[in-house]
């Protein structure tokens, strides 16, 4: 049995430890409520985008937009969104293993990744990292969206990559969050669900034809999955941090108590320990 100064000690680490992942579960909490307001107010904007986009197509006797068109690459590029921090779970390596589960062809992967996490995964198991962007994992902004979606886009069209995926994770609730992946480019107009309207549909003229309008609205649907995979993202590494924090803060308590039982019986040892020897040494006396 350990002594009950190394006992005092430990449960003296493990207290702290404690309030730093009590600490680290409320600054989640917070942040995760503010990550979950922006996924839900993105997600209206963007299905309303899919829906023109739909509807643009039914429309458009010839799709000529570049970005619906195989360009001839066999190589593939993989915008993989993970956090720049730590502590979240396997948040950050189930990303890493669906885009590890993908690939067949190492040598033909371009790689873009946002977060620390993310870079570090690949890097260290020596994957062609074409971009890396970090610090926009816990609060991104469209203009963020935007500039990943226009160095695809550039990659693309210049035929250095033939298909463009996008790894994030899906949040569905403040407990499970879902590794997803989805085709950027080029752009299935077959793949994009039409959302359901009531009553009867208007009749829309495109000016100055489907086609103009549909090769401007391509790059900001783009961006707008794009932006929406990064709020997902943030909503679920919050979420996934929380969760986190809270079950190492129940483990420090449960390793807390049973630490005061050794302790309780350690001071019980002395104690008996004790009376032994002052027993004896009356007895000695005698």
């Amino acid at each position: 049995m350990a002594s009950l100064q190394a006992i005092k000690g430990r449960i003296k680490s493990v207290s702290s430890t404690k309030q730093i992942t009590n600490a680290m579960n409320l600054v989640a909490t917070a942040k995760l409520t503010k990550a979950k307001e922006s996924a839900l107010k993105s997600r209206p904007f963007f299905t309303e985008v899919q829906k023109v986009i739909k509807s643009i197509a039914k429309n458009s006797e010839n799709l000529n937009s570049p970005l619906l068109k195989q360009n001839g690459s066999s190589n593939k590029g993989y915008v993989i969104l993970a956090a720049d921090r730590g502590l979240a779970g396997g948040y950050n390596a189930n990303v890493g293993k669906l885009v590890m589960n993908h690939i067949t062809n190492k040598d033909e992967a371009r790689l873009i990744t946002v977060g620390k996490k993310s870079r570090e995964f690949f890097r260290a198991r020596h994957f062609d990292i074409q971009k890396e962007i970090t610090g926009i994992s816990a609060d991104p902004t469209y203009n963020d969206a935007k500039e990943i979606a226009h160095y695809v886009i550039d990659l693309f069209n210049k035929g250095e990559v033939g298909e463009v995926y996008l790894a994030y994770t899906a949040f569905k609730s403040t407990i499970q969050q879902e590794p997803t992946m989805i085709r950027l480019l080029p752009v299935d107009i077959s793949e994009i669900e039409e959302p359901e309207t009531e009553g009867p549909k208007d009749l829309l003229i495109y000016d100055p034809s489907p086609e103009a309008v549909l090769d401007y609205l391509m790059p900001r649907y783009v961006t707008d999955v794009i932006f929406g995979g990064l709020v997902e993202s943030s909503a679920s590494e919050q979420g996934a941090r929380m969760t986190a924090m809270d079950s190492a803060t129940e483990n420090a308590n449960e390793m807390i108590a049973k630490l005061e039982i050794e302790s309780n019986r350690a001071r019980q040892a002395a104690i008996t320990q004790e009376l032994t020897e002052i027993v004896a040494g009356a007895g000695a006396l005698k």
